[in-house]
Formats: C-alpha cells, structure tokens, sequence
C-alpha cells in the first residue's frame, strides 16, 4: 500500500525541497497540510498537486544549455 500522507521531513525527501519551502507553501495556502498532534502531514495527493501546479521552467535562449547548441 502506498502511503497516505508525509511528514514535513518526508516531503524534504521526496521533492528536493527544503522545509522552509515547504512551510512557506502551508502558510500561503499552496500546500494543504494536516496537524497530528505536533506533527505536520502532507496528503500524498495534496503534494503531487502542488508540485504539479508549480511554474515549468523552459530554458531561454541565454542560458547555457542553449548557447552550447
């Protein structure tokens, strides 16, 4: 069975994130999250649609990978 839900410390894990990330997104309303006694839980759902719904980013025509082309 998959997991339900993460800890703060978990979604650090999974997604290349840091906890201030992570708590700035709760507080902004971004991230839903879920109080079980002192921890902070992340719906597995919730986090795959805020990653999701994070901005794509394309690579412009300065950057390196283009001038390499």
């Amino acid at each position: 069975m998959d997991k339900l839900a993460y800890s703060v410390l978990e979604v650090t894990d999974l997604a290349p994130v840091g906890r201030t990330t992570v708590f700035g997104a709760i507080r902004r309303g971004e991230l839903p999250a879920r109080k079980i006694g002192r921890t902070t839980m992340v719906l597995a759902d919730d986090l795959r649609q805020w990653l999701e719904s994070l901005p794509v980013r394309t690579p412009s025509a300065e950057s390196p990978q283009a001038l390499a082309r």
